[in-house]
C-alpha cells in the first residue's frame, strides 16, 4: 500500500527491531541509518510494482550494503510486495527473508548482495542495458560508505562516467562507520565529494535524514542529463535509538531482551509519526 515516507520511514525502523530481536540477527545499526533513504525512495520516488513485482518498466533498485536488507524487506512487505507477517521468519531457518538481501523468491529484490562492492558494477550494468534496448526505467544503488574501500566501487564509477549513464543514481549511506571503527581510521574517504566529483559524477551532498532533503536530491538526479550522480546521504549510524547511535558496538548487535529491546520501543513509540501503528502491539 502506498505511505507518506515519514510513516514507512518509522515502521522500517520497528520492523528492523524486531526482526533482528527475534532472529538474535546483527546490523540493526545499519538497518536504523538506511532507514530515510530507502523510505523515500520507495514512498516517493521509485516507480515500483507490488502486484508485479517483475514488470519490465520498474525501477531496479539494489541494496549494495546487504547486510541491512531487513529495511528492504519492511519497505516490500509495507508497500503490498508480501505480508509483514512474514518479517518475523526474517533470518531463521527454512526462511527466504535471509540476513544479507536475497532475490531468490523474494518479489521486489533485483540481486542479492552480501559481499561488498557488487551493487555499483552491477547497477552500471543494469543501466547500460536500459540504454542500449531504449528502456526507460532508472536503475539505483544504495552503497555503505566503508564499501567504498572497495576498488570495484571506483571501477563501476568509471565506466557509468564514461558511458553516460544519466539513468544510473548511487546512494551512499555516509553514517563515517565500518564494521570495527569509523571509516577515517580504517581507510581515509575524505574528501569523498571531491573523489566522485573528479570520477564525473553529478554529486549532491545532502543530510540523509531529511526527507525533503531526499527528495529533492533524488528529483534533481533524475532530471540531470549525460552523467550519473550520486547522491551522499550524511546519516547517523543507529538512528533514532539514542544508546546506539554513532556506537560502534551496534553493527553486529541485536537488541536483547530486557532494557535493551524495551529502551529502544519505548524511544521508537516516542518519535512515532501521526497515524501510525505499531504493528507488533496486541
Amino acid at each position: 500500500m502506498k505511505m507518506n515516507s515519514e510513516a514507512l520511514a518509522w515502521l522500517i525502523r520497528r520492523h528492523g527491531i524486531e526482526m533482528t530481536h527475534l532472529s538474535g540477527g546483527s546490523h540493526i545499526a545499519s538497518i536504523l541509518s538506511v532507514a530515510d533513504i530507502i523510505a523515500v525512495l520507495y514512498a516517493d520516488i521509485a516507480n515500483v510494482f507490488p502486484t508485479a513485482p517483475s514488470c519490465d518498466e520498474r525501477d531496479r533498485i539494489i541494496l549494495s550494503k546487504g547486510h541491512a536488507g531487513a529495511a528492504i524487506y519492511a519497505a516490500l512487505a509495507e508497500r503490498g510486495f508480501f505480508d509483514t507477517e512474514e518479517l518475523k521468519t526474517h533470518y531463521q531457518n527454512g526462511s527466504r527473508l535471509s540476513g544479507h538481501v536475497s532475490h531468490k523468491g523474494v518479489p521486489g529484490v533485483d540481486f542479492s548482495t552480501g559481499s561488498l562492492g557488487h551493487g555499483l558494477p552491477v547497477g552500471a550494468g543494469m543501466a547500460m542495458a536500459a540504454k542500449k534496448d531504449s528502456k526507460s526505467f532508472k536503475t539505483f544503488v544504495i552503497l555503505g560508505d566503508g564499501e567504498c574501500d572497495e576498488g570495484s566501487v571506483w571501477e563501476a564509477a568509471l565506466v557509468a562516467h564514461h558511458y553516460r549513464l544519466d539513468n544510473l543514481i548511487a546512494i551512499v549511506d555516509h553514517n563515517k562507520m565500518q564494521s570495527l571503527d569509523f571509516c577515517e581510521n580504517t581507510i581515509k574517504l575524505s574528501p569523498f565529494a571531491d573523489k566522485w566529483k573528479a570520477f564525473g559524477w553529478n554529486v549532491y551532498d545532502i543530510d540523509g535524514h531529511s526527507h525533503s532533503e531526499l527528495r529533492r536530491a533524488f528529483e534533481d538526479a533524475l532530471g540531470s542529463k549525460g552523467a550519473p550522480s550520486v547522491i551522499i546521504a550524511n546519516t547517523v549510524k543507529g538512528k533514532g535509538i539514542s544508546f546506539m547511535e554513532n556506537d560502534i558496538l551496534w553493527h553486529y548487535r541485536f537488541p536483547h531482551d530486557g532494557e535493551e529491546y524495551d529502551g529502544a520501543l519505548k524511544e521508537l513509540h516516542g518519535s512515532m509519526p501521526p497515524g501510525v501503528v505499531d504493528p507488533y502491539e496486541k
